[in-house]
């Protein structure tokens, strides 16, 4: 079963490319969204492995929706009910992750990914790093990780 993602831009044009990209790639693309309630629905509707968070949602903010995310799979009112959303989160932009750094570091999402180097294998880097870290985000990493192309089997060997 492949890698399932939720992409989350205010952008269509993003979408529809990322989306794309990453399914030519072996990564399903399970869901889009352009907003926080939307994202919400999705990644409780969908269960994605992988939500894809723009930094900037218009006039919303992708940290938020980080948080939001870490809360109901850690516990939030959806969490207790068994409707958590237990995905791990990178965060994505078109700016430099040196404009992001700090703000970055607080939240708790799995990493972060520059717009232009969009790509199964950098989210697989991504995944790897926090599985070697010791610091899932919110599920093990490993689960996800073997789900991208040219993993197989390797998930089973980390759970």
């Amino acid at each position: 079963m492949p890698l399932r993602c939720l992409l989350v831009d205010d952008n269509d044009a993003f979408l529809e490319t990322a989306r794309t990209l990453l399914e030519r790639q072996g990564v399903q693309v399970a869901g889009v969204a352009s907003n926080i309630a939307g994202a919400l629905r999705q990644a409780c509707a969908l269960r994605p492995d992988v939500i894809l968070v723009d930094i900037g949602l218009g006039e919303e903010s992708g940290f938020e929706l980080a948080r939001l995310l870490a809360a109901d799979g850690q516990g939030g009112q959806r969490a207790q009910r068994g409707q958590g959303v237990r995905a791990d989160v990178i965060l994505i932009s078109a700016q430099a992750e040196r404009d992001y750094t700090d703000l970055i570091a607080e939240s708790p999402a799995a990493g972060f990914l520059h717009k232009p180097e969009l790509s199964a294998q950098r989210i697989s880097q991504i995944l790897n790093r926090q599985l070697r870290v010791g610091q899932p985000g919110f599920q093990l990493a490993g689960t996800a990780i073997g789900r991208l192309p040219g993993r197989r089997g390797q998930a089973n060997a980390r759970s």
